[in-house]
């Protein structure tokens, strides 16, 4: 059964009229009653008929209207939804990442896929790098961001080096120096995260290269810990660009240290679970955003 027939009888069925049904399915009035015809005469019944002018159904177009509105209806959901897939809008985006980038980097990426595909769903898992990894291994989500090193069977691996910045309150004696290293920060109170991060042990070594003070009063598990005591402590700490940025707006200052202390990360795709259009989308979208968003702040 032409599932033409069938729009062509809803439609004569509800507006009363050939004419009406043509002009709502964009045809002719002679296409409508050619295809009604059909309907009629390949299920054998008489559905309308004129009575005083008018078109009328027929007691038989009445069940029939019941039984075909719902397969109908059905349909035209399936389509929206094959629809819905073709343009992404009824996805889901499966990302799991550390908490920094979690917290600063990521969401405007998220949000700008989810407003270009209207429809389209995030869930946002929110772990330490070692679980990311571990997560990873199962195809628990669609992309992954983890610190280095990721030793893990990947389907796909981008790497990304920043250059963690200093970060210290406003009233912070140094806080209006162009660059800083250990011999400035010889003593100064320094918030650090633990001693297995990659990010403590450059610093250590910077420390220690110059025969300076290495005066740690905190260690942390993440750099926006380590924002939030250097405000009430009026220490010092090393954080990525993106959580440096957004701890600025908060009054905090972000300045330039030498030597180089990276922050490393990798943007992964599971080996264990197919690509998905949505995660294709995001992923190109870091990539055009990263740079600026990376950028260290000025």
């Amino acid at each position: 059964m032409d599932t033409r027939h069938l729009e062509a009888f809803r439609a004569v069925y509800e507006n009363g009229s050939m004419s009406a049904a043509a002009v709502l399915l964009g045809k002719s009035q002679p296409a409508i009653s050619n295809l009604i015809a059909r309907l009629e005469d390949e299920i054998g019944l008489k559905l309308f008929h004129r009575a005083h002018g008018r078109l009328e159904a027929t007691p038989e177009a009445e069940t029939f209207f019941a039984a075909i509105v719902r397969t109908l209806d059905a349909m035209e959901r399936t389509l929206a939804v094959s629809r819905n897939l073709k343009g992404l809008s009824s996805a889901t985006l499966l990302i799991a990442s550390p908490p920094g980038l979690a917290t600063y980097l990521l969401p405007p990426i998220i949000a700008d896929v989810l407003k270009e595909n209207a429809g389209a769903t995030a869930r946002f898992i929110t772990r330490s790098s070692y679980a990311v990894r571990d997560l990873g291994t199962i195809g628990a989500f669609d992309v992954g961001f983890a610190e280095l090193p990721i030793d893990i069977h990947v389907a796909s691996l981008e790497l990304f080096e920043v250059a963690c910045m200093c970060v210290m309150r406003a009233d912070h004696p140094l806080a209006g120096e162009r660059c800083v290293g250990p011999e400035q920060l010889d003593s100064q109170p320094f918030v650090t995260l633990f001693p297995e991060h990659i990010t403590h042990i450059a610093a250590a070594e910077a420390f220690f290269e110059a025969q300076a003070h290495w005066n740690v009063v905190a260690e942390v598990e993440f750099f926006g810990t380590a924002c939030v005591l250097v405000q009430q402590l009026g220490a010092v700490t090393l954080v990525d660009p993106a959580t440096a940025r957004f701890f600025q707006a908060m009054g905090l200052v972000a300045i330039p240290f030498r030597p180089l202390v990276p922050y490393r990360f990798g943007m992964f795709r599971p080996s264990t679970r197919p690509p998905s259009r949505i995660s294709v989308a995001f992923m190109e979208r870091f990539r055009r955003t990263v740079a600026p968003d990376l950028a260290a702040p000025r």
